[in-house]
């Protein structure tokens, strides 16, 4: 007898655990599943890291990739996909970028151009480089203290969970360029936005105002930054000059456009649920972080959620195109949808590592929804946090009608490593913490595409958003 007990054993744990996902909600269930194997966001951005790779906006590459990602919506049985299209404005980044210490220490520095960078004449620019340690002292700089000189502009950017540090430095490559450029700049150079020590600079957009003509703007990568700083400690009073060459060019208005696909919800009248992320990626990598991974996540949480049996709202997935070069993918698709409300807006564009903070805007108006997914995620290892959330930078259209907003807080230690630089590539994803990501995001997901009431105050659903309303 005594050698049939571990048979005896083995099939009741089989029949206990039989009856535990028996009992294990439908929705519960596939979040479970997610967490253990997930099925499709490995496969969607290794996929178009694969057979894409890199798809600046508005080009060829970035339209090959909004193909792909419509034959991979259909092939998963999305509905009404579509590529929605709008024009932009396109800049290219040219195919010289060169910089170089000529005195008193002569050396070649590493350097990419920033989006909108102007180019320099054919052989380059040369002048004398001075140096702002931060932004505010750029900003201080008097009036045409800049003629003929070259701006460098330094930040002691670190790493950080919630990635706030960006908000900290990013002002030196977002706006810092156009600064030294209406004090007389002829040219800047920042230091990568970023937190590694790889030699690889970090692009990115940067902007000039109204009325100040562009100039060259390139990063340098963070050593090379470091350098030079290191020089201005040693050249005792001596100027230091620089040579920069670059040839970025804007070829005027292309075409780019915004993927879309639906799962299909029972209830017509309900406002859908929209998840958002981005196609396109800077040039110089093929976007895995960045944000290949947000759009394999949000479109693995969206069927997931359906296997759970059909959602009573319609789930939305919208892959926003031209994200990077001045969101026109998220401003297009609200001028072109704002008279259809939306129920809720979260976007997944920070990486993939794992989530850990769940925030709404709708903590007051709305408290029950709110701690209910709080504590759906909680197994997660995801906190409930008391920030309002503000949604990513492809949710226009819910910010624009004053809608429910979800953030789901992912780790950003790493992601600044990462950020536009050559290294956002596919071997960089922790598949582990991938499939956290879409163990949460189809807990919530399902949660809310199943939810009756207004998800933004808990009340009926409203005949239209307050803006329609003229509020």
């Amino acid at each position: 007898m005594n050698s049939f007990r571990p048979a005896l054993a083995a099939i009741s744990l089989a029949l206990l655990s039989t009856a535990a996902s028996a009992q294990t909600p439908p929705l519960e269930a596939q979040a479970e599943a997610a967490l253990e194997g997930d099925a499709y966001a490995w496969d969607f951005v290794e996929g178009i890291t694969t057979e894409v790779g890199p798809r600046q906006a508005g080009t060829e590459a970035e339209a090959r990739g909004r193909a792909w990602a419509m034959a991979w919506l259909a092939k998963h049985g999305f509905a009404n996909v579509a590529d929605e299209a709008f024009m932009m404005d396109t800049w290219l980044p040219g195919d010289i970028a060169r910089a170089r210490v000529t005195a008193p220490f002569a050396q070649d520095l590493t350097v990419l151009p920033l989006g909108n960078s102007a180019a320099t004449p054919q052989g380059g620019i040369e002048g004398e480089v001075v140096f702002f340690r931060t932004f505010d002292d750029l900003r201080a700089a008097q009036a045409g203290s800049l003629a003929g000189k070259i701006a460098y502009i330094s930040h002691q950017m670190r790493p950080a969970q919630d990635g706030s540090h960006y908000g900290f430095a990013g002002p030196a490559r977002w706006v810092g360029a156009g600064i030294a450029a209406s004090k007389g700049a002829i040219g800047t150079v920042i230091k990568s936005v970023g937190t590694d020590h790889h030699r690889n600079p970090h692009t990115g957009g940067t902007s000039f105002p109204e009325g100040v003509t562009p100039t060259p703007a390139g990063a340098l990568s963070l050593p090379d930054a470091e350098n030079l700083e290191r020089m201005f400690a040693r050249a005792e009073g001596r100027p230091i000059t620089m040579k920069l060459e670059m040839n970025p060019r804007q070829v005027g208005q292309m075409r780019s456009g915004n993927v879309v696909g639906e799962i299909v919800g029972s209830n017509p009248m309900l406002p859908p649920v929209l998840l958002a992320c981005h196609i396109d990626s800077w040039w110089n990598a093929p976007g895995a972080f960045d944000d290949g991974a947000g759009c394999g996540i949000i479109a693995a949480a969206a069927l997931n959620a359906a296997k759970a049996g059909q959602p009573l709202r319609t789930i939305r997935v919208l892959m926003a195109g031209a994200e990077e070069t001045g969101l026109w993918g998220s401003k297009a698709y609200s001028t072109a949808h704002i008279n259809e409300p939306m129920a809720v807006g979260i976007e997944s564009d920070f990486g993939a590592d794992r989530i850990w903070r769940f925030d709404s805007n709708f903590r007051e108006t709305n408290p029950a929804l709110h701690k209910r997914i709080a504590a759906a995620v909680a197994r997660f290892g995801v906190s409930a946090g008391t920030e309002a959330a503000t949604g990513g930078a492809d949710l226009n259209i819910v910010r624009d009608q004053r809608g429910a907003l979800i953030d789901l807080q992912q780790d950003g230690t790493r992601y600044f490593d990462l950020h536009h630089t050559p290294d956002d590539t596919l071997d960089k994803i922790d598949i582990v913490q991938l499939r956290q990501n879409v163990a949460v995001w189809t807990q919530v997901v399902g949660i809310l595409a199943n939810e009756s009431t207004s998800i933004q105050t808990g009340g009926p659903i409203p005949s239209a958003p307050p803006i329609m309303q003229g509020q």
